[in-house]
């Protein structure tokens, strides 16, 4: 039975915390809750106070890893402050996954370009996991979604290294794009089978620039927001949203398609699909 991706057109907080009802799912004991922490000076990344219905609903602590490049969160301070000045830790508990080491490894038997996965060790204290995730651009995946927070985002500073450099991680800005790209979709796999299905994953089609939220200077939004979704299958709602901005009569969507086409980002979902915790195939329900 293909998996179900929920749609709504109206993008609202309420609406956010309808939807996760609507799943109906439980995620059981200390709920991690994923998000974008967002760079100093980007102005697209989803502020907290429009997850704050859902974080509040499911008890949650909102968990970030330092970034492996320059700026407001590569390190343990640094990263705290951005989080404080963007709001984060005067709404939520929070906990920087890898604000000290040693990282938590995590095996990938069946990887096609890394066997292993270094995460914030900190993860071990939780039990199921939100993945809150802002659609947008990526300047070196084409797009970030569900998987690119599965991965990249879970990683530690060290992991998005190796994530990046496709498990070399002196070559962070030179590995081979594709073998990048099944890296992150190797490594989202780990996270994945480290919660045995106790996830929830959701897309909020907003503010769509062609860069990421991690970009400090971001292009502005090319093309008209489209709504929010909501599944168990992170495979089926990243293929979701690429299929909702192909068939948006927008004309600011050819932008965001060359970015997406040029860094061949539907390459992650493809060796996502070819991994077997997802599908490619959904059902879209629309609310």
């Amino acid at each position: 039975m293909k998996p179900k991706v929920y749609f709504s057109d109206t993008i609202t907080c309420d609406k956010v915390l309808e939807m996760y009802q609507l799943l109906g799912r439980k995620l059981p004991g200390k709920v991690a809750v994923k998000v974008h922490s967002g760079e100093e000076g980007n102005q697209n990344f989803l502020r907290p106070d429009f997850w704050k219905p859902v974080i509040d609903y499911v008890g949650g602590t909102v968990v970030e890893c330092n970034t492996a490049y320059e700026g407001a969160r590569n390190t343990t301070e640094r990263h705290l402050q951005t989080l404080k000045k963007h709001g984060w830790s005067d709404s939520f508990p929070v906990d920087l996954l890898d604000a000290a080491g040693p990282d938590m490894v995590l095996e990938i038997p069946n990887g096609k370009v890394i066997r292993k996965n270094y995460v914030g060790k900190d993860l071990a204290n939780y039990d199921s996991l939100l993945v809150l995730s802002h659609f947008k651009g990526h300047p070196m995946g084409g797009f970030g979604g569900a998987l690119k927070q599965l991965s990249i985002g879970v990683a530690s500073s060290f992991g998005k290294a190796y994530i990046h450099g496709a498990g070399v991680p002196e070559n962070i800005w030179s590995a081979e794009r594709n073998a990048f790209l099944e890296a992150m979709a190797d490594a989202a796999s780990s996270v994945v089978d480290y919660f045995k299905g106790n996830a929830v994953y959701i897309n909020v089609m907003k503010n769509m620039s062609v860069d990421c939220d991690c970009c400090s200077v971001a292009e502005d939004p090319c093309m008209a927001d489209i709504g929010i979704l909501i599944s168990d299958d992170p495979i089926a709602i990243d293929q979701a949203c690429l299929d909702l901005v192909y068939a948006s009569k927008d004309p600011g969507r050819d932008h965001l398609i060359e970015r997406i086409e040029s860094r061949n980002g539907v390459h992650t979902v493809e060796a996502a699909a070819a991994l077997g915790f997802g599908s490619r195939a959904y059902e879209l329900v629309k609310v």
